[in-house]
């Protein structure tokens, strides 16, 4: 009997999270040739690759995890300039 493996919050957070935003069609395969890009390898490999993560196979480094996180992160939208709520 194998123990019971270490509790890991943030990580499954990040998974859920991370499930549903490439969970929308065509977001993996963009995911998958953004990191073909940063990191090397093919498109392909790297839609494997997330797969596996999604499906809890195997778990992405720390460095790879934040990258991820990174490109699904939304850009913050600055207001324009000019505009200027009033206080009173």
């Amino acid at each position: 009997m194998f123990p019971n493996p270490a509790p890991r919050p943030y990580f499954e957070n990040w998974l859920r999270r991370t499930r549903k935003q490439l969970s929308r069609s065509g977001r993996l395969t963009e995911m998958a040739m953004h990191l073909a890009k940063e990191e090397g390898n093919t498109p392909s490999y790297w839609s494997v690759f997330l797969r596996e993560v999604l499906d809890g196979e195997i778990v992405p480094t720390l460095d790879l995890l934040t990258l991820i996180d990174l490109s699904l992160a939304k850009p913050i939208q600055n207001q324009p300039v000019g505009l200027q709520l009033e206080l009173f």
